[in-house]
């Protein structure tokens, strides 16, 4: 995905935002119609919904596409049978079940390259809109950024908006390089107290970062108690502030341990933490500081940094790390004696215990990779 943001004068600002907000409200009806007949797929939808879609000033790309997004019944369903949104008969489950899906009036929508074409050495795009086709809608991005929409750009672009800005996401297929055979690997401990620690001794300490968010919720407590119209514009003003300092330090870092192994010729093993919020049983003043851990952002950034690199990358089981010794893989609740001391009740190493964790998660690794590797086909007779 590469984004880019839109830069429109007035009256093309004005169009762009009225197309968006219709293309929602449309969609948010034709969510309703799924929902009373209990047809959801795409096909039986539109039997029930073009034309009026085509009345309402819709193009018929536009129709066909606000259509297509209604499938998020598909991911409610996944949901549902995943168990993300509670046990059956559970408040929250009730109410996801209960009405349709809605779309917000700035949500993301869809156009491919009938209602929109891009103009690359101007810097401008060409958009379909309910007031007619507007062209030279300016974009800015980055050189790399342009290089990369003019070289990889395919298929669809999804045009949002964020705070009255206007964005435009577009999909790039960019090549994976060749992975290597790797050497070793590099086992990556996520934590909090240290955001990620490698066994190659690299550690991103996570306190500038937990001092930023802590001064976040004190400002937005302090705000929301104030309640005054001036209070309410500045915590409208930082929305998502925290968001994008997480995201700015989580793709440093992740460059930081990408850029290490393929320097080494070394593989990359994560701790695969899926579910951990649902696991993890914490007093009330640490859920906030659980549930604001990014560590699933950053996972997906050394994922995607590792494939363009051409890095190999596995993900390990997370159990019982930070208690296992990396020397002798003794496993002891005692080893752990604080959150940055180890020590082995057997064979008395003494080491940092995010340092030990990664070096556990490295030898790991190279068991899942050399798994991964041996043939599954049954020897013959």
């Amino acid at each position: 995905m590469n984004c880019v943001k839109l830069v429109p004068d007035a009256a093309q600002a004005s169009a762009v935002g009225a197309t968006l907000h219709t293309v929602n409200d449309r969609a948010n009806w034709v969510s309703g119609v799924a929902f009373a007949h209990g047809v959801p797929r795409e096909y039986e939808l539109r039997k029930h919904t073009y034309a009026e879609l085509k009345a309402a000033g819709l193009g018929a790309q536009a129709a066909q596409h606000t259509i297509k997004i209604v499938d998020a019944y598909t991911t409610l369903r996944a949901n549902l049978r995943a168990g993300n949104l509670g046990k059956p008969g559970s408040k929250r489950r009730k109410k996801a079940e209960s009405k349709p899906v809605a779309f917000r009036p700035e949500a993301a929508h869809p156009f491919d390259d009938r209602c929109l074409s891009w103009q690359y050495d101007a810097q401008t795009v060409s958009i379909w809109t309910t007031a007619g086709r507007l062209k030279n809608v300016r974009f800015v991005c980055s050189p790399d950024a342009l290089k990369t929409l003019r070289e990889y750009r395919k298929g669809e672009s999804d045009l949002t908006e964020r705070d009255g800005v206007f964005y435009l996401i577009a999909v790039c297929e960019v090549p994976e390089a060749e992975q290597y055979e790797p050497g070793q690997f590099i086992g990556v401990d996520l934590g909090i107290a240290n955001i990620a620690t490698t066994s190659t001794g690299y550690r991103a300490a996570g306190r500038g970062l937990n001092r930023h968010r802590k001064r976040q919720l004190d400002l937005r407590k302090k705000l929301q108690a104030k309640g005054t119209k001036s209070a309410r514009r500045r915590l409208k003003n930082r929305r998502r502030k925290e968001a994008r300092h997480a995201g700015h330090v989580n793709h440093i870092i992740a460059k930081q341990i990408v850029a290490e192994a393929e320097r080494t010729s070394s593989g990359i093993a994560l701790e695969d933490l899926g579910g951990i919020r649902q696991r993890v049983r914490l007093r009330k003043p640490q859920r906030v500081t659980l549930h604001s851990w990014a560590f699933h952002q950053l996972g997906k950034f050394v994922e995607y940094k590792a494939r363009r690199a051409g890095v190999p990358l596995v993900y390990v089981d997370p159990a019982y790390t930070s208690q296992e010794c990396a020397e002798c893989h003794h496993i002891e609740k005692k080893n752990r004696v604080d959150q940055a001391l180890f020590i082995c009740r057997k064979c008395g190493v003494v080491a940092h215990a995010d340092r030990n964790a990664s070096h556990s998660i490295a030898t790991r690794g190279k068991s899942v990779w050399i798994a991964g590797r041996e043939s599954r086909v049954p020897a013959p007779f």
